[in-house]
């Protein structure tokens, strides 16, 4: 058994599989933001809304303890405050067209579009620096 778990482990003391579940985080998360550009939805909706992310982040939640004291830890950070930075973000646009009795709509297309650019961004980023084996930095 103690052998399994030395060849399961690379030269960076993270096991392939939590490795594996990371990418696939980053995937999901891709995933969505993939169905906003080519579906009915927008790239905010379909990663707050969609099963896709919200799967993510469960499985985040799931696998954060396995990753702590690893490199692999940042990753899971990143990507949890990647959904609900957003979400916040998100939530702050949509009561601000409340607030305003929907003529905040007028402005907050401008803040909604960077937040979609900063989901791609942050998946992006996160992804290439996972394909290197580095660590997130926020």
């Amino acid at each position: 058994m103690e052998t399994q778990a030395v060849q399961s482990t690379g030269s960076t003391g993270v096991s392939q599989d939590l490795q594996t579940w990371t990418t696939v985080v980053y995937a999901l998360h891709a995933f969505s933001i993939v169905t906003g550009i080519v579906g009915t939805a927008t790239i905010v909706g379909a990663f707050l809304t969609g099963w896709p992310s919200i799967i993510a982040v469960i499985l985040n939640y799931l696998k954060r303890g396995q990753a702590r004291g690893t490199w692999l830890e940042s990753h899971f950070r990143w990507q949890i405050r990647t959904f609900w930075f957003g979400l916040l973000w998100v939530s702050l646009c949509w009561l601000f067209i409340i607030g305003t009795l929907g003529l905040g709509a007028l402005i907050a297309w401008l803040p909604l579009g960077i937040t979609a650019v900063w989901f791609i961004y942050r998946v992006a980023r996160g992804w290439l620096a996972l394909n290197d084996r580095r660590p997130m930095y926020q």
